[in-house]
């Protein structure tokens, strides 16, 4: 019985095919290994990602719209008497009502320093906000204790005078005994606040009538 010896050029186009083969999967392999340890290596700020927009947000762009939480202190920050709020009151809902005076009633009542009211400059489809500066979180936080719901949004103001701004899903203050303070117990971070440090505050914006490119009015 005779045996057929194997064709030299048809084992060496095998040869040459499982070669091919081998490299094209170590290169496949490599890159698989490299791109995983670069989107690693970027994850973890270890070295800067090569492209336009960051692979995740910072958290100093976390939007004003958060509450900024209370100043950290060893016995908590209280509320402060009303009578040292300082708050401008301004209507930016529907204009047949006249909620701005409305509240201005109410607040001056319990003894708010009411400086200002009036229309927004702007209408506001939403709660009503409070609006604030750096130093004014506890007169925000206090005033904010005097209504069931309600934005509070950081903008970049001097001093610590507020403006309450009356939106369109406006809701009236509580009523003086079912407002949640104690002047001898520390204020409550309200839920989703966070750090001072960590917030980027929005332009501020007046009351119709002022001038947003003028120096703003005094608040002392």
């Amino acid at each position: 019985m005779t045996s057929t010896a194997p064709d030299p050029a048809r084992v060496a186009r095998r040869r040459r095919k499982h070669e091919r083969q081998a490299v094209v999967f170590g290169l496949l392999l490599t890159f698989l290994v490299l791109a995983g340890l670069g989107a690693l290596a970027i994850y973890t700020d270890t070295i800067e990602a090569p492209f336009a927009e960051p692979i995740h947000t910072p958290v100093t762009a976390v939007t004003a719209m958060r509450p900024a939480c209370l100043p950290e202190s060893e016995d908590g920050t209280l509320p402060l008497p009303y009578d040292e709020v300082r708050v401008r009151i301004y209507n930016a809902a529907d204009d047949r009502f006249a909620l701005a005076g409305a509240n201005e009633e109410v607040l001056s009542e319990r003894g708010f320093d009411v400086r200002d009211s009036g229309d927004f400059s702007r209408s506001v489809d939403g709660l009503s906000e409070i609006r604030y500066g750096a130093n004014g979180i506890a007169a925000a936080y206090t005033l904010a204790a005097q209504f069931s719901d309600i934005e509070l949004i950081l903008d970049d103001r001097n001093g610590g005078v507020v403006d309450l701004v009356v939106g369109s899903e406006w809701v009236e203050p509580l009523p003086v005994e079912e407002v949640p303070l104690a002047a001898d117990q520390p204020l409550q971070n309200r839920p989703g606040c966070v750090p001072l440090d960590q917030l980027t505050p929005v332009a501020r914006e007046y009351g119709l009538g002022r001038d947003p490119q003028e120096e703003a009015p005094p608040e002392g």
